[in-house]
């Protein structure tokens, strides 16, 4: 009886393994091939149930009084030019003392070399501190030699402990602070390893209040997935002010930055670097990088003007439409979405007249940039009638508009800026929806306005 009740008390005090969803953060009693939570599969892994302590948080506010909304003073942040530009304009214009950044991307494209940039840029005016649990002190300064960065006074330190990190800042007071990476950290309050779904929802919550608390700007680096979302559960973009992605090939020396979240300034803004040996250079023109240099008018081409954020940007949309030598037909799209293609064909076969049901249809945007809004749809459907009929589209043609399953063509936001934009490098012909017909002439622009998705392939061809 004696061994018996030993091996009780011993049970009542084993630690509870629950199962947490990397992608939302759920939980679960036992593993599920699908997550409760958020619906994704194969996302759960096995984690420790901490035990409940003692709160660990302060809160931001002096006093807890309510006030009237007309009462609050809502005089404009300052911010601070990190001194790149490209960078400067996702941020909204800058960094915000208290803001946290989180900025997202593959291993290897050069979130380290850019942050690492931005910071000997700012010590010229700010206190900075680099955190790195990573790399060592000698890693980085071989980086920054490399990219004759070494003389500037950058404060490092290297470090993974939570608890050390933030006695550091606490001691230090930078103005603004780079943690590289958020998975790399933990906190003794937990006993669950570093990356964890706990460990990284509280080092990150700890380090947002430890910012909102002192005015110190944080920037996060953190992992992504094989799929190119951030590693650790969602939560992560919540706790965050403004959420950054790289996007690019690592074997091409072009890279974007795009904002995803920012709650001080516009989402979607677009960044565009070039990778040399000296680190991350501004693209002063990124029109240039995605409009491909044809010495003859091709068939399957077409020019698009999209916006990405504030800005007007004009890229190129191939198509290639071959025999199907199987079954089923292919269609593949890179930079465009995938379900939309099949949709757009529809439309083009039920309103044009125009069959692709037995043909390969293959369509990419030109230089690894992704097109998320529906203003690429009159592009798409004009470069894939192109390749189909072998009949090169006219020169200095641009072309935006959204296609509907009527086979109207609709207005887009902002349509006189982008004829400006098309206009400004050279395009002399444009195929517009009617509603974004400009008011007045655009000097040494054409443009045709069309209704339907039959009118602008008339035009077109």
């Amino acid at each position: 009886m004696r061994a018996l009740r030993g091996s009780r008390c011993f049970m009542a005090t084993k630690s509870k393994t629950l199962y947490a969803c990397q992608s939302c953060g759920a939980t679960s009693p036992k593993w599920q091939g699908q997550c409760p939570g958020c619906g994704e599969w194969n996302t759960l892994v096995e984690t420790v149930q901490e035990a409940k302590s003692t709160s660990r948080f302060q809160s931001l506010a002096a006093d807890g009084a309510v006030r009237q909304l007309h009462e609050v003073d809502a005089a404009e942040l300052p911010r601070t030019p990190t001194g790149i530009g490209e960078l400067d304009r996702v941020l909204g214009g800058g960094l915000v003392p208290g803001g946290v950044v989180l900025i997202g991307g593959d291993p290897g494209i050069g979130k380290s070399t850019l942050l690492l940039q931005a910071l000997t840029q700012l010590a010229g005016t700010s206190k900075v501190l680099y955190v790195s649990g990573e790399e060592s002190p000698q890693q980085i300064a071989l980086r920054a030699r490399r990219l004759d960065l070494a003389a500037a006074p950058v404060a490092l330190l290297a470090e993974i402990g939570l608890e050390k990190i933030l006695a550091t800042l606490e001691r230090e007071k930078p103005q603004v602070a780079v943690i590289d990476s958020i998975q790399t950290l933990f906190s003794d309050a937990l006993s669950s390893a570093p990356g964890s779904v706990a460990q990284v929802r509280e080092c990150a919550a700890q380090l947002t209040r430890f910012a909102k608390r002192h005015g110190t700007t944080i920037l996060l680096v953190g992992h992504v997935t094989k799929e190119g979302a951030l590693a650790g559960p969602r939560v992560l973009e919540h706790i965050v002010d403004a959420v950054l992605y790289f996007e690019g090939d690592t074997h091409s020396s072009f890279r974007l930055i795009r904002a995803i979240k920012n709650r001080f300034g516009a989402v979607n803004e677009l960044g565009v670097f070039a990778m040399t040996d000296k680190g991350l250079r501004e693209v002063s023109n990124p029109s240039a990088l995605f409009l491909s240099q044809h010495r003859d008018p091709v068939s399957g081409s077409c020019v698009l003007v999209t916006q990405e954020g504030t800005r007007p940007l004009l890229v190129e949309v191939q198509a290639l439409v071959d025999d199907a030598h199987a079954p089923q037909p292919r269609r593949l799209a890179v930079g465009v979405e995938q379900n939309r293609l099949a949709l757009l064909l529809a439309v083009l076969h039920r309103h044009a007249g125009i069959a692709a049901f037995d043909q390969d249809v293959f369509v990419n945007a030109v230089g690894g940039v992704r097109i998320a809004e529906p203003a690429a749809d009159l592009a798409v459907l004009l470069a894939i009638v192109s390749s189909l009929k072998d009949r090169p589209l006219p020169e200095k043609l641009v072309v935006f508009g959204e296609v509907g399953l009527a086979g109207e063509v609709r207005p887009v936001q902002r349509g006189q800026e982008r004829l400006r934009e098309a206009a400004k490098l050279g395009f002399t012909h444009a195929i517009v929806p009617k509603a974004n017909r400009p008011r007045q002439a655009i000097d040494g622009m054409t443009v045709t306005a069309v209704e339907r998705l039959e009118d602008a392939v008339s035009a077109a061809l």
